[in-house]
């Protein structure tokens, strides 16, 4: 990790979650390590260790090496220097898909409400739409909200239609051991 580089610190609002930004003199932003992993509802030593997984290089490359910051904003002169380690944008949008491929239900809800608000930012733009900032993030909010919703029902759903294939596959096998599961 790279000496301690000052940045300005802002927040951010991701729908209902508000998170540190922070911007480098590069120009180039950064979100906290902890807040990336508490977004979707893991400790920072989860966000760590993605870090250093296959996980990460088989996403953004063999030879991809993050970008880790140690950042010490100018407001945090004020209050007694503490560090924040930051992780620049790609690296948090790779842990945050790589959380829901491997099935964290607030990860997916996260990513797909915020590919849909990218589409719907595009489409805004191409028909000449104008929303304010505070309605996207409604809006991401409450698709968010509708996401981990549908996957609550669609997972109730599931649960029946799991038990209905094993009640049918116990029935072909009572019936291939030429037992009738109907005569009670």
């Amino acid at each position: 990790m790279s000496a301690s580089t000052k940045a300005s610190r802002s927040q951010v609002a991701i729908g209902s979650i508000t998170v540190d930004g922070f911007i480098l003199p590069d120009g180039s932003y950064r979100m906290s390590q902890t807040q990336v992993a508490e977004c979707v509802g893991l400790t920072e030593r989860n966000a760590r260790e993605f870090l250093q997984s296959k996980a990460l290089k088989s996403m953004l490359g063999d030879g991809y090496t993050p970008a880790i910051s140690e950042i010490q904003s100018d407001e945090d002169q004020l209050r007694g220097s503490s560090r924040i380690r930051a992780l620049p944008l790609d690296v948090v949008s790779a842990y945050w898909l790589w959380q829901s491929f491997r099935g964290n239900k607030k990860a997916l809800a996260l990513c797909m409400a915020m590919v849909l608000e990218t589409l719907e930012r595009r489409f805004d733009t191409a028909f000449g739409v104008t929303k304010s900032e505070q309605e996207y993030n409604e809006l991401l909010t409450e698709r968010m909200r509708l996401f981990q919703d549908l996957q609550r029902l669609g997972e109730a759903y599931a649960t029946d239609d799991l038990i209905r294939q094993e009640r049918d596959r116990f029935e072909k096998l009572l019936r291939e051991y030429g037992i009738d599961p109907d005569v009670g």
